[in-house]
């Protein structure tokens, strides 16, 4: 198979994200088609997509109002996450800039059930804690509405539009629903409980009487639930196995879909409550498979018979299908990424399951070449969250290195989510070196099971994952030929001293605190290990990273540097926390490939 450059596979792009204009008129998605996020619509009948943004930097997200031609947009400057709210007409010529406040953060959730007024959620007071606030586009006035020394995110209206639905965060896997009367500023508690909970995705049900939910309340997984909104009882409506997530409802309020995460794979689901009077789900039959892949986000048009479905998946890159409900149809409805490569190259990876060093059952993906045979070199490509999951989606990096004739090996380390809530603390404060140790297990399996160059596997990741490559490559030195640390943690006390103060309270709960856990923090991080570490290093960072400040780069490039060990730096002064615009990604991603094929060519 001919290898293709990694500029042509940076440049595959992506739709997903859809909303549906308040007619039906229209589809608004975001596009990498320009090659940076910008809002691009597809109109009924009209084949091809017409962008309708033009930011310097990247749009985040689009929401339609549900009764207006208006559109409220998302969108940061640089990487900062500093997110701004604009409200434009659906041809993209009349925009508005509501918040303009680029020291702070603004997130809106959704539009009233009337379309008159915008709720969001923001730290502009004092820079940490989040309230509430509600924009009314009649008067162009902000209120707010809700405010606490905690971490709030606006989430939906009671169809009633006198209410609204708010989430508080106590750490990243705790929540609770909290309604809030508008009125009187009464906010009530609908989710309580005891221990941990996450509450994702609520819907009301057409009356108000009901909120939808997906929770691990009690549960390992997040299931399907119903809460009765005057008695807070709560009713499951899908077993404890696998994460439920996405719910969407219809407008009519008819149809609820929902997504299954089925070991790193989505499963679709879609619900019909016509007559549902609290029991089990009538869940419809006869719907057509989509491809296999993972379900980022849905969203009903306003008939409510139009499922737009982001799907990311291996083989057909992350375009938006839809499924029409009543005729039982798929289809795929963008087709932005067809140009670059082709798609006959790309590789779905094989599921595979690894013993640890105390024999917990690690998931992982093995991505091999289409050509080729005997011994590969493997890049090992570890995700960031640390509470997050590498999943059978679409990634361009991995299917670079899979047509280059790498193998790619893709593992789930304890810690992380889609396996159940005992899995995800596995790695909690003290018990964090557990799954870099599960990194060096997976190195046994790749030589013994994956056909591996003993001497030639590289650990590579971003975020956290930056900071499981470079725990690796100190504590277990002997086992790689090289390492690529993006937006990685090199100290965990100076992460935790200096990433942004909104973010600090809810990673205590997963790292530990400066306080109780300094210490330990000295003796695993990376910055004080630097001597042992023999493989050669590229490390790659954004000067606006509000997460991972870029001194944690710094200091690992200084520390190497010092000691004459070979390390390669990018220094990015136009992102945040990743790669993310296109000249950026093809210069690191392509200077990542050539760090590789100098220190573990490919035969």
């Amino acid at each position: 198979m001919k290898r293709i450059s990694i500029a042509r596979y940076m440049e595959v792009r992506s739709a997903y994200g859809a909303s549906f204009a308040y007619d039906d008129s229209a589809m608004y998605f975001l596009s990498t088609q320009s090659g940076m996020p910008q809002v691009w619509r597809q109109v009924r009948g009209v084949p091809w997509p017409q962008q309708i943004t033009f930011f310097s930097d990247r749009v985040m997200g689009v929401a339609a109002s549900p009764t207006e031609p208006r559109l409220c947009v998302v969108a940061d400057e640089g990487g900062s996450e500093r997110a701004q709210l604009y409200l434009m007409d659906l041809e993209g010529l009349d925009m508005c800039n509501i918040t303009n406040d680029p020291a702070h953060i603004y997130q809106p959730s959704q539009f009233s059930p009337d379309g008159k007024r915008l709720a969001y959620h923001s730290n502009r007071r004092n820079g940490r804690d989040f309230d509430i606030y509600v924009y009314d586009l009649e008067k162009d006035t902000h209120t707010c509405v809700y405010e606490s020394g905690h971490t709030n995110y606006a989430s939906v209206f009671h169809p009633s539009g006198t209410k609204l639905l708010f989430s508080r965060h106590h750490t990243n896997l705790n929540h609770d629903l909290l309604l809030l009367d508008l009125q009187t500023g009464e906010a009530e508690v609908l989710t309580p409980h005891e221990g941990e909970a996450m509450y994702e995705s609520p819907r009301f049900s057409a009356d108000g009487r009901t909120l939808f939910v997906a929770t691990n309340r009690d549960s390992e997984f997040m299931r399907v639930a119903a809460i009765d909104v005057a008695s807070k009882a709560l009713t499951w409506l899908t077993p404890d196995e696998w994460d439920c997530e996405g719910l969407s409802m219809s407008a009519d309020k008819r149809y609820l879909s929902y997504s299954r995460n089925e070991d790193g794979t989505s499963r679709l689901y879609v619900a019909d409550l016509a007559q549902w009077n609290g029991g089990p789900l009538d869940l419809l039959e006869g719907l057509p498979a989509l491809p296999d892949g993972v379900i980022l986000t849905t969203a009903w048009n306003r008939t409510g018979r139009t499922l737009a479905i982001s799907l990311s998946s291996p083989v057909h890159a992350t375009e938006i299908w839809t499924l029409d409900v009543d005729g039982r149809r798929v289809e795929q409805a963008t087709f932005a990424s067809i140009s670059a490569v082709p798609q006959s190259t790309y590789v779905a990876p094989e599921l595979v399951h690894y013993p640890s060093f105390d024999g917990l059952s690690i998931p992982a993906y093995y991505y091999r070449p289409k050509v080729g045979g005997g011994k590969y070199p493997v890049v090992v490509y570890v995700h960031g969250g640390p509470e997050s999951q590498s999943r059978n989606g679409f990634n361009s990096v991995i299917q670079y290195f899979v047509n280059q004739g790498y193998a790619v090996f893709v593992p789930n380390v304890r810690g992380s989510m889609g396996y159940g809530k005992t899995y995800v603390h596995l790695d909690d404060v003290r018990k964090r070196m557990d799954s870099v140790a599960d990194l060096a297990k997976a190195v046994d399996w790749l030589i013994e099971h994956g056909d591996a160059k003993p001497d030639a596997i590289a650990v590579m990741g971003g975020s956290y994952g930056g900071f499981m490559v470079l725990a690796a490559v100190t504590h277990y030195p002997d086992l790689w030929a090289a390492g690529v640390d993006i937006v990685g943690i090199a100290n965990l006390r100076t992460f935790m001293e200096n990433t942004s103060p909104y973010r600090r309270h809810l990673r205590a709960s997963e790292y530990g605190t400066i306080e109780e856990d300094g210490a330990f923090f000295d003796e695993i991080s990376p910055i004080h290990h630097v001597d042992k570490i023999t493989a050669p290093l590229m490390v790659i960072h954004g000067a606006n990273d509000p997460r991972v400040p870029i001194g944690e780069a710094e200091q690992i490039v200084e520390a190497l540097k010092a000691r004459h060990h070979p390390v390669t730096y990018l220094r990015f002064e136009d992102e945040g926390h990743g790669v993310v615009k296109l000249a950026n990604r093809i210069q690191a991603y392509g200077a990542i490939a050539a760090f590789l094929q100098e220190h573990m060519p490919v035969d």
